[in-house]
Order: structure tokens, then sequence, then C-alpha cells
């Protein structure tokens, strides 16, 4: 997963480290969980709704499972096929291409991935996604 992407991500599913999931749960993803035992009940949760934000050890558990889900998760298929055609025509692979396979990653969709690439953009972190330097 390309440096640029994950800090992209990370700023925004965090609020740049300072939401209580992040300070709280160790969790700069917004990634959720439905296991009680290991979910923080997000304060706005919809009536109804039973998910969790999950709660990491530190942050290196969160990135290592955000990771892990990209690199696994069906719903982002898109986003390892297009790494896959990244690398068999010999591209580097950035994160502001990947981000096209992120529209399940929130139901903002199409939004998000926009929202996605203008943080690479605007922070310049396309420039860590030199092949030496992975999330």
């Amino acid at each position: 997963i390309p440096a640029s992407l994950a800090l992209a991500q990370a700023a925004n599913e965090s609020a740049w480290g300072k939401s209580r999931f992040a300070q709280q749960a160790n969790n700069l993803f917004g990634i959720w969980t439905y296991d009680q035992d290991k979910g923080l009940i997000p304060l706005n949760r919809e009536e109804g709704k039973t998910h969790l934000v999950r709660i990491f050890d530190d942050y290196g558990e969160s990135v290592g499972y955000y990771m892990h889900t990209l690199n696994s998760h069906p719903a982002y298929r898109e986003l390892r096929e297009i790494r896959q055609q990244l690398r068999a025509s010999g591209q580097m692979i950035d994160g502001h291409k990947l981000a096209a396979g992120l529209e399940n990653y929130s139901a903002k969709g199409e939004a998000y991935i926009n929202l996605i690439r203008n943080l690479i953009r605007q922070n310049q972190w396309a420039q860590l996604d030199t092949g030496k330097q992975r999330a």
C-alpha cells in the first residue's frame, strides 16, 4: 500500500489524529467491528445499528490491520487489480491511482475517492511513493 494512500486515509479517517477513535481506540482508519470485546460505540451511531469502532492496542496494529484489509477483503479487489495492472505495465504504484479502488471504503463512494486524491495532492504525498517507502 503506497505511503501516500495510507497517509491520506489516516488523516481523513482520524481527523489528523485528533478524533476520539484515534485517541481512545488507536484507530487511524475508521475500521469497524461487531466484536463487543474489541469495539468502541460511536457516539452518533444511528438507532438500530450495531457496529463498533475497532479498538487496537497501538497505532502499529491499526496500520497492520488496515493493510491486511486492503490486501485481502473482497470490497477492495478493484484496488488490487489496479495495482496488478500497474505492476504488469512497469508503472509506479501510487496512491492517487489506487484510490480508485476505494469506492466501498466509505458510504461517500466517488466523493471519498476525490477527497483522498485531494489530500494526496494538497500535501504532496505522491513524492513518498517511490517504491522504497511503503506504508
